[in-house]
């Protein structure tokens, strides 16, 4: 398969995967984000605010430009943990909430949109480029993206399909199931 090709499906897999998450919030409320079903089960806030903070993180190992979130986006949205999570338990972030709704769904597009703007400019020849060679760090080398990296390490590619599309595939996969828990539809069949 031609590197072209690769990067055409990437550019197309996320344009799916984001309009998932755009008609999920669209025809979702606060209180259904904000849902606990019970004591040890991770309400949507945290699927959804995990997986876009988490992709904002990752976008910058790819390309070295900061994340959007900062202290004025963390005031705006209110999450109640203003952390993702990912060194943290389940049971302390089955009580993440987001105050802000709007706001969320305002910062998601920006990550999103910057992620799909560079994708479509995104050289080929970049997909190989090493972003976190062998030995990986502790922090690294225990997560999925870990055991697909090659030899030398993490590439790009490895990062674009790992970090940010099987992780938002993941998510997606935990909305669609906890939206039954709160009266709504799944978005795929």
């Amino acid at each position: 398969m031609s590197s072209s090709l690769i990067l055409d499906s990437l550019r197309r897999r996320f344009r799916a995967l984001h309009s998932l998450y755009e008609d999920a919030t669209a025809t979702m409320t606060v209180d259904h984000v904000n849902h606990r079903e019970r004591d040890g089960v991770l309400p949507i806030a945290f699927s959804l605010f995990h997986y876009v903070n988490m992709h904002d993180a990752s976008f910058m190992l790819l390309t070295g430009q900061a994340p959007i979130w900062n202290d004025d986006w963390s005031t705006r949205i209110n999450p109640a943990i203003a952390d993702h999570g990912k060194h943290k338990t389940p049971e302390e972030m089955q009580f993440q909430q987001i105050g802000n709704y709007e706001q969320f769904i305002e910062y998601m597009n920006e990550v999103f949109g910057r992620t799909e703007t560079w994708l479509s400019q995104l050289d080929v020849g970049d997909l190989d480029r090493l972003v976190i060679p062998r030995p990986l760090p502790p922090q690294i080398a225990s997560t999925f993206s870990a055991r697909v990296a090659a030899e030398e390490g993490i590439t790009v590619l490895d990062g674009i399909e790992c970090w940010l599309y099987q992780h938002g595939m993941r998510h997606m996969g935990e909305i669609e199931l906890a939206r039954g828990f709160v009266g709504l539809n799944g978005m795929t069949s």
